[in-house]
C-alpha cells in the first residue's frame, strides 16, 4: 500500500481554495447565527445617553460578540488544521494543509501563525490571498509566513479504450 508521501500531489489553486473558503464560511454562519440570535435576545438596548463601554469605543462590541465573531472561528479553523489537516471546505475538495518542508501535519504554532497570517494577507487589498493565483507553489502570504502548502492527490489520468 502506498503511503501519503508516495502519492502524486498537486498544489491547490486560487479558485478551488476560494470555493473551500465559501463552504467554510457558510458552515460558520450556520453555527454562529443562532448564537448571535441568542446574544441579541439577552442584551437589552441601552438608553441613548448611556456612556459607551471601552469595548464599544474600540469597536469590539460585547464580549459575546467578540467570542462569536473572532474566537469561535479562529478556534474552529485552527483545531481543524491541527487534527484533520483541513477545514470542511478543503476536505470536500480532498485538499489538506501541510508543512511545506516535510509534507507532515502542522504544528499548533504553525496553525496559529497561518490563521494570523490571513490578516496580513487581506489588509493590503487582499493581495496576499490573490498571491495564491500567481505563486508557483500556490502559496498565499499566510502560507509563506507559516511555511505551509495546500495539496491534494493528483487526479488519475483518464484512459479511453482503444477501438480496434
Amino acid at each position: 500500500m502506498a503511503s501519503d508521501r508516495d502519492e502524486e500531489l498537486e498544489y491547490v489553486g486560487f479558485w478551488a481554495r476560494t470555493l473551500a473558503s465559501l463552504v467554510d464560511t457558510a458552515l460558520l454562519l450556520i453555527v454562529s447565527t443562532p448564537l448571535w440570535w441568542l446574544l441579541a435576545r439577552r442584551e437589552a438596548p441601552q438608553p441613548a445617553d448611556a456612556m459607551p463601554s471601552l469595548t464599544e469605543l474600540a469597536g469590539l462590541g460585547s464580549l459575546g460578540e467578540f467570542l462569536i465573531n473572532y474566537l469561535l472561528p479562529a478556534a474552529a479553523v485552527i483545531l481543524f488544521w491541527i487534527y484533520k489537516s483541513a477545514t470542511p471546505g478543503k476536505m470536500m475538495l480532498g485538499a489538506r494543509v501541510v508543512d511545506a518542508g516535510s509534507g507532515g501535519p502542522l504544528t499548533p504554532g504553525q496553525a496559529a501563525l497561518r490563521y494570523l497570517g490571513y490578516f496580513v494577507s487581506i489588509i493590503p487589498f487582499c493581495l496576499g490571498i490573490v498571491w495564491v493565483g500567481i505563486d508557483p507553489r500556490k502559496q498565499g502570504w499566510h502560507d509563506k509566513l507559516a511555511r505551509t502548502v495546500v495539496v491534494r492527490r493528483k487526479p488519475a489520468p483518464v484512459s479511453f479504450p482503444r477501438r480496434g
